[in-house]
């Protein structure tokens, strides 16, 4: 659990940092919305406390982790549709929100190729969610419409698409070296409450701390 606060916490941020960056996005947002996208594609909902997103995140990851990870490996479109039409309940913000941590993960542990795969899907995912906001209907029913349009898109659209992708890998990328430097503060941190000798002296630190002619004699 606290994990998954971390790592909401951390996909949180990443999202506000994107939309922040979003204002100095070089294409014409307005030729993109009129397509049926509006100009946000990393949305979080608002109304959920972060205690019920985090929840209602563990619970859909629990019940669908293998099938989101198989999501997040293909790499073809017609496969992808064919996936999410044979598992319409993948169509949500939990799996896009899932394909994230997962790429983090994924670059901890130094797996960069899959990692681009996952974030590439990771970013599929959020272009159906913001059409079927801009429509105004289930994403369940909209991803049909995303995967005509990215098939058949223009230069313009799929530059846009592209560029949304490496501000995402970038993202991960900045998650991934902050949750390792956590880690390894949290680690010293543990290795240091261990050697605590009497009055919670560090003995490291003691060592550090005595005049070079003590230490030499």
């Amino acid at each position: 659990m606290r994990k998954l606060k971390k790592d909401q916490k951390s996909f949180e941020k990443m999202i506000e940092e994107h939309r922040r960056e979003e204002k100095k996005l070089p294409w014409n947002v307005d030729t993109i919305s009129k397509e049926g996208f509006s100009k946000s594609v990393l949305n979080i909902t608002k109304e959920e406390t972060e205690e019920e997103k985090v929840e209602k995140h563990k619970t859909f990851v629990e019940k669908y982790a293998k099938e989101i990870k198989h999501f997040g490996m293909m790499q073809r479109w017609d496969d992808s549709q064919k996936y999410l039409s044979d598992n319409p309940h993948l169509v949500c913000e939990e799996t896009a929100n899932c394909l994230v941590v997962i790429c983090i993960d994924l670059e901890i542990d130094e797996k960069h190729a899959l990692m681009e795969q996952v974030a590439h899907q990771a970013i599929v995912m959020q272009f159906i969610l913001d059409l079927a906001r801009s429509l105004k209907v289930d994403p369940r029913g909209s991803f049909r419409q995303f995967f005509s349009k990215i098939k058949t898109a223009d230069k313009p659209y799929r530059d846009a698409f592209d560029h949304e992708l490496e501000l995402l890998k970038e993202r991960i990328r900045t998650c991934a070296q902050v949750r390792m430097e956590n880690a390894m503060k949290e680690l010293e941190e543990e290795e240091k409450q261990k050697r605590l000798g009497p009055g919670g002296l560090d003995p490291v630190e003691v060592y550090k701390s005595l005049p070079k002619v003590l230490i030499l004699t």
